[in-house]
C-alpha cells in the first residue's frame, strides 16, 4: 500500500548521517564501558583493602595489579571517545559546508542562465533606445510649447500677471493701536446704583 505509483520513495538519511549515526553509538558504547571499568575500579579496591586486613598481601598485589591496567584501558577509551566525538563534528561541518557550496552553486547556475538572457549588449540597446525615447518625447514637448500663437502667450502673461496682483493685495492695517491688556468685566453686585449716580 505504501507504493501506490510504482514510485521509490528517496531516503533522505545519506551516507554521511549514517557515518555520523555509526561513530555516536560506538560512543555511547564506549562510555558504557567506561561506566563498568569505573564500578570494577572500586569494588577491586575496596577488596584489595579487605584482603590487607586479612594480611593477604599477595593477593591484594594481584588486584592492585588488574586496577593498574584497567585504569591504563580507561585513558585509552577516554581518548577514542574524544576522537570519535572530534570525527562526529568534523563529518557535521563538512556536511554544512557541502550545503554552501551546494547553494553557491546553484547561485551562480542561476546568475550564469540570467546572465545568457541580458548580455552587456542586450543592456547598451535598451539603454540606447530609452535615450531615443527620451529624446523624441523631448522633441514632441516642444513642438506642443510651440504650437501657441503670439496671442495665446500674452493671453497667458496677462493672466499670470492677475495672479500675481491679487496674492499681492492685502487688507488694511488698523490704524488704532490694539490694547495691551483686554480688561476686566467688573462683577455685576459691585456696580453703582442707577439712582446713586443720578443723586450725586
Amino acid at each position: 500500500m505504501g507504493n501506490l505509483f510504482g514510485r521509490k520513495r528517496r531516503s533522505r538519511v545519506t551516507e554521511q548521517d549514517k557515518a555520523v549515526l555509526q561513530l555516536k553509538q560506538q560512543r555511547d558504547k564506549l562510555k558504557q564501558y567506561q561506566k563498568r571499568i569505573s564500578l570494577n575500579l572500586e569494588k577491586e579496591r575496596a577488596l584489595a583493602r579487605q584482603l590487607l586486613k586479612e594480611g593477604r598481601k599477595e593477593k591484594a598485589m594481584l588486584l592492585l595489579k588488574k586496577k593498574r591496567y584497567q585504569e591504563q584501558l580507561l585513558d585509552k577509551t577516554e581518548n577514542q571517545i574524544s576522537n570519535l566525538e572530534r570525527m562526529v563534528q568534523d563529518i557535521e561541518f563538512t556536511q554544512i559546508e557541502m550545503k554552501v557550496i551546494e547553494g553557491l552553486k546553484i547561485g551562480n547556475e542561476c546568475l550564469n542562465k540570467m546572465h545568457q538572457v541580458m548580455s552587456i549588449e542586450e543592456v547598451e540597446r535598451i539603454i540606447g533606445e530609452t535615450q531615443d525615447a527620451v529624446e523624441y518625447q523631448r522633441q514632441i514637448d516642444e513642438l506642443l510649447a510651440g504650437s501657441l500663437t503670439e496671442e495665446d502667450e500674452d493671453a497667458i502673461l496677462e493672466e499670470l500677471n492677475a495672479i500675481t496682483q491679487e496674492q499681492m493685495e492685502l487688507p488694511e492695517v488698523p490704524s488704532e493701536p490694539l490694547p495691551e491688556k483686554i480688561p476686566e468685566a467688573s462683577p455685576v453686585k459691585n456696580r453703582p446704583k442707577p439712582e446713586l449716580v443720578a443723586a450725586s
